[in-house]
């Protein structure tokens, strides 16, 4: 068995150190932005965190797939029993925006399943870990608590039961589809927020639900998914049962709802 609480500490560090790196960037206002070949956009602090994430993550023993690192042929990754799949920095264009709305993305998988996560937002200092063994919990300027974990999972129907149900979407891919999704509630109220935030919203029970009918990376949402998979919630394909899995070939999420 493998000591979960012990790699959640190290991806903690590794993520806590990254964020100082992604914060003198932010504040020196020189962010290096190139274009990398899809046509994102890459800063030097996605270059700084990734170096420091994978210098920490290293020392477990178990491969790293990064946004930022090296592609790996499937033939050698799709024989990987555990790994870490990191985004050095999830919303670099928020970044670039300066909306403060980007997070440090770092995941344990096991088996194409998520098991445990870490993500850290540097600007507000929110730091958000766990997994099934151990609890999830959010900490904030020098607070802990711990997230509640479902005796039940929340059936999909139950929510068109609530008299409100609070959405999360994205603005920049609020595209029909998923407007539509959304339309088939009753009374919405709708909130929205950059990067891994949108997860964390529904981990903490402050959104209901985030559909995302529109393309993502398994970067973008490993880590967001072991948490709420830690809490009894989960990252569903638009059958609303299928969970996302990981470690595929061409490493792209399908839609998916969150709840």
């Amino acid at each position: 068995m493998i000591d979960v609480s012990r790699l959640l500490e190290v991806a903690k560090k590794a993520a806590l150190q990254a964020g100082e790196a992604i914060m003198e960037v932010y504040t020196s206002g020189n962010f290096g932005v190139e274009l990398k070949g899809d046509n994102l956009p890459l800063t030097l602090a996605d270059k700084a965190a990734h170096a420091i994430i994978v210098s920490h993550l290293q020392s477990t023993g178990f491969p790293v797939l990064s946004e930022e690192g090296s592609t790996i042929p499937f033939e050698e990754r799709k024989n990987w029993n555990y790994f870490w799949m990191v985004d050095p920095l999830d919303g670099t264009k928020e970044f670039i925006k300066r909306s403060g709305e980007f997070t440090v993305n770092i995941a344990l998988i096991h088996n194409s399943i998520p098991v445990a996560g870490v993500i850290y937002a540097p600007v507000p200092e929110i730091l958000y870990y766990g997994s099934s063994e151990t609890g999830v919990y959010k900490t904030e300027k020098g607070k802990q608590i711990r997230l509640t974990f479902l005796p039940q999972k929340i059936a999909f129907e139950e929510l068109h039961k609530k008299e409100q149900v609070t959405v999360v979407a994205s603005v920049s891919h609020l595209n029909n589809e998923t407007v539509t999704f959304i339309n088939q509630f009753k009374n919405t109220r709708s909130t929205s927020m950059g990067s891994s935030f949108k997860l964390m919203l529904v981990a903490e029970g402050a959104a209901d639900i985030y559909p995302r009918l529109a393309p993502t990376m398994e970067w973008d949402t490993a880590a967001g998914d072991a948490l709420l998979r830690s809490l009894n919630k989960g990252t569903y394909t638009t059958d609303l049962v299928t969970p996302l899995t990981y470690n595929k070939e061409t490493l792209l999420n399908p839609s998916f709802v969150a709840y």
